[in-house]
């Protein structure tokens, strides 16, 4: 039953575990490329990672993290929820989610995420690393002011530009020169620095980036972002332009 359309874990082999498949997959895809038509093969999914897109078994789905800052913009009925009101949607709810912000603020840190304050008009998303492509499939954000707050290293700023091949308005908040500075005393060391080409930062981005690179502060330095003092944070977000327009806020 080649290109099955469901879970791994629903096939229904009399004797196997089908944990067993999950544990063996590279074995069982060298076999299976063997064995199936070609028309049963997806050649655009590599690596184990792939296997389940690769021979046509359901995948599951990604989710999105997000914080509504402001009452008037809830998504469900607001219980006086003082910190905000925390949902996780499907990365296809997300993209087909229609909500009234005018602001979307990523962050990497999950306490900073937590952590923002009620905001009008915005929204707060747990980026989660490099996995940003369920944010980048929602075209809504277009009409939304988007900051971007990472890590001050390499890899933050690799993050920041992958970001921008989805979502090329997105500014970069609190990982500028001057917040890098002004926390010299918690500065850490990053292990495993990247050396891509970041063609989509600023010009002040990568002048940063380029300084990282080199070592002109020393080497391998990084201001991760939950070092930085959240009284510095809430002076750089009190400075944020007001969000503008409005959209009607329901799932659909």
């Amino acid at each position: 039953h080649p290109r099955p359309g469901i879970y791994v874990r629903q096939m229904d082999v009399p004797g196997v575990d089908t944990k067993f498949v999950e544990s063996y997959r590279g074995v069982l895809a060298e076999l299976l490329d063997m064995a199936l038509p070609g028309d049963a093969i997806d050649p655009s999914s590599t690596g184990v990672s792939r296997f389940d897109s690769r021979y046509g078994f359901r995948t599951k789905p990604r989710h999105v993290r997000i914080r509504i800052l402001d009452p008037r913009c809830a998504l469900l009925p607001w219980r006086g929820e003082d910190d905000g009101q925390e949902l996780v949607l499907s990365a296809a709810s997300f993209a087909n989610l229609e909500a009234d912000v005018g602001r979307v603020i990523i962050t990497e840190n999950e306490t900073n995420f937590l952590a923002l304050p009620l905001m009008k008009r915005t929204m707060a998303i747990f980026g989660a690393g490099y996995g940003l492509e369920a944010i980048g499939t929602a075209r809504w954000l277009d009409s939304c002011q988007l900051y971007y707050w990472g890590d001050i290293d390499t890899h933050g700023f690799a993050i920041l530009n992958e970001l921008r091949t989805y979502c090329e308005s997105v500014e970069s908040l609190l990982m500028d020169r001057d917040t890098f500075l002004r926390f010299k005393s918690l500065w850490g060391r990053e292990p495993k620095p990247t050396r891509s080409v970041l063609a989509a930062l600023t010009p002040e981005e990568q002048s940063l980036y380029r300084d990282l690179l080199n070592g002109r502060y020393g080497p391998k330095l990084r201001l991760e972002q939950e070092r930085t003092a959240f009284g510095w944070v809430e002076a750089v977000l009190s400075r944020l332009p007001s969000p503008a327009g409005q959209h009607p806020g329901r799932l659909s």
